[in-house]
């Protein structure tokens, strides 16, 4: 499994922003796949993911108003919408993938990650 994210760049304070992860494998419409993000100095934290069938999405309680994860058709895409951005929303955004509906909040359990996107939020 390949995964690629894009669609970064700089936004003001409260505009909106919509990041991309396009996977690919024979069997990447599998997986379940999740958004991290890491700000400088930081650990990589848990934003939100989305099952294979697309039917079961999980967030970060901190997260769950102003993000949205949605998985795309065809479903080797996966888009995470964000909106009224803030300065600590700077980050370096991924997209990781693991097989099964399951989704998982500790990176740790995921094998395959894209190269991340660079979301910086300017005041």
């Amino acid at each position: 499994v390949q995964l690629q994210a894009s669609g970064g760049g700089v936004v003001q304070v409260g505009e909106s922003l919509r990041i991309s992860c396009s996977g690919s494998g024979p069997t990447f419409s599998d997986y379940a796949v999740t958004w991290f993000r890491q700000a400088p100095g930081k650990g990589r934290e848990f934003i939100a993911g989305i099952s294979w069938p697309g039917t079961t999405v999980g967030y970060a309680d901190s997260m769950k108003d102003r993000f949205t994860v949605i998985r795309g058709n065809p479903k080797n895409t996966i888009f995470l919408q964000m909106n009224n951005l803030k300065p600590d929303d700077t980050a370096v955004y991924y997209c990781a993938a693991t097989p099964g509906p399951w989704i998982k909040r500790v990176p740790s359990e995921y094998k395959y990650w894209g190269q991340g996107t660079l979301v910086t939020v300017s005041s």
